[in-house]
């Protein structure tokens, strides 16, 4: 990887590469961000690079860090309080996806009375976003959702954990600045669960019902990245845990491998404008029963969820087994290739193995049946078809 910063304009302006957070500065006066405040969460503010963003501004900034875990509507509560006491104009969102989804939710109710949820995508008396959204510089520290490119915010109850999903085009960051660089610390158990996530995506994407020749494309070359870099980012995080000193070549290796994932974790959302399917559905039951990672709930559920697929999706698979494998015959190889893949980056393999039990199958199928992602799954799926495929993913690993 060059130290070139190249520019992507899709969906909107992306400024890819090695050291592109050194161009906030010059990204805010372009944008007319005068009062930023900065949204991150409590792991990435500790980190030691993180504090070089705010000093490097010549602007007031407010820096709200109360995000952890599965962002729930308390946190957006928090950060809206520190927007209103700064008075800003405009935020940069600095992390994972749940600082991500936490800054565009307190862009969105800047303007907009009521409560968050009243802003429900697809709620039936829900409130319209009426009113202008103050513009958000994203910066992802992590390759997974791909939030840094998306039109929705995804925020929790804070009691049920029940997810709510805010969707509008003003909530697209207006410019994003990916930087490589900032991956290269993260742990090996974070990195992969990440890159499941983003793996998941562009799966999911491909497979989703409709006609959509572009997102199909940008979906397949997006796995093609995942199986050449997501291994090797994370047998480097595994050498830099044990205390390995990098060789300069290392350290371009392991660039370039951040490098690729953070492209196919912006791939992952670009192309699921097209849709999702039941591994979502399933992984985001997990996340509200069992409070579960979501990028681990779909590592985790994707084997069993693309099994039950391929009964009625061959062709499609088998184009993705060609996708990581040129010499692939049958779409069954893309399977086994995701159990190596899972295996070899350290993913369980069953839910027995994150402590989930059948005794909350029955809450599991509950929540997964009213999810909104299955219904665009190519293979249709009933309550009975739920239960079958927890209770694969409940078995032994493959």
């Amino acid at each position: 990887m060059t130290a070139e910063i190249y520019t992507y304009n899709f969906p909107t302006r992306i400024r890819f590469g090695a050291g592109a957070r050194t161009e906030l500065s010059q990204t805010l006066a372009q944008i007319g961000i005068h009062r930023p405040m900065i949204v991150t969460d409590r792991d990435v503010v500790t980190l030691p690079w993180f504090s070089e963003i705010p000093d490097a501004l010549t602007l007031p900034v407010a820096t709200f860090s109360g995000v952890w875990g599965n962002p729930v509507v308390s946190q957006v509560g928090a950060g809206l309080r520190t927007w209103q006491e700064h008075g800003a104009d405009g935020i940069v969102a600095i992390g994972g996806g749940a600082p991500m989804d936490v800054a565009k939710a307190i862009a969105l109710m800047a303007n907009h009375p009521g409560h968050l949820f009243d802003y429900e995508d697809g709620k039936p008396d829900g409130r319209s976003v009426d009113q202008p959204v103050p513009p958000i510089v994203a910066i992802p520290t992590t390759a997974g959702t791909g939030s840094e490119v998306g039109r929705s915010t995804v925020i929790s109850d804070d009691q049920t954990h029940a997810k709510k999903i805010m969707f509008d085009p003003q909530l697209l960051p207006a410019v994003v600045l990916a930087d490589p660089e900032l991956l290269l610390g993260l742990p090996a158990g974070i990195t992969a669960a990440t890159g499941m996530d983003a793996l998941t995506h562009l799966i999911e994407a491909y497979l989703a019902k409709g006609y959509h020749p572009i997102c199909d494309g940008i979906a397949l070359e997006g796995i093609s990245l995942v199986a050449q870099h997501l291994t090797n980012c994370v047998q480097f995080a595994r050498r830099q845990r044990a205390g390995e000193m990098l060789t300069p070549e290392d350290h371009q290796a392991h660039l370039a491998a951040r490098g690729g994932m953070l492209n196919a974790s912006m791939m992952g959302a670009i192309a699921f404008q097209k849709g999702l399917g039941v591994t979502h559905s399933c992984a985001h039951a997990l996340s509200t029963v069992c409070n579960t990672h979501h990028g681990l709930a779909n590592g985790v559920m994707l084997s069993a969820a693309m099994r039950f697929n391929i009964v009625t999706e061959g062709d499609r698979f088998l184009r993705m087994a060609r996708v990581v494998n040129p010499l692939a015959t049958s779409g069954y190889q893309f399977l086994e290739w995701i159990d190596a893949l899972r295996m070899g980056i350290g993913i369980p393999g069953t839910l027995t193995e994150l402590e989930v039990s059948s005794d909350v199958l029955d809450k599991l199928v509950m929540v997964a049946e009213q999810d909104g992602c299955h219904p665009l799954n190519p293979r249709p799926v009933t309550k009975d078809d739920f239960y079958a495929i927890y209770q694969d993913a409940l078995g032994a690993a493959p």
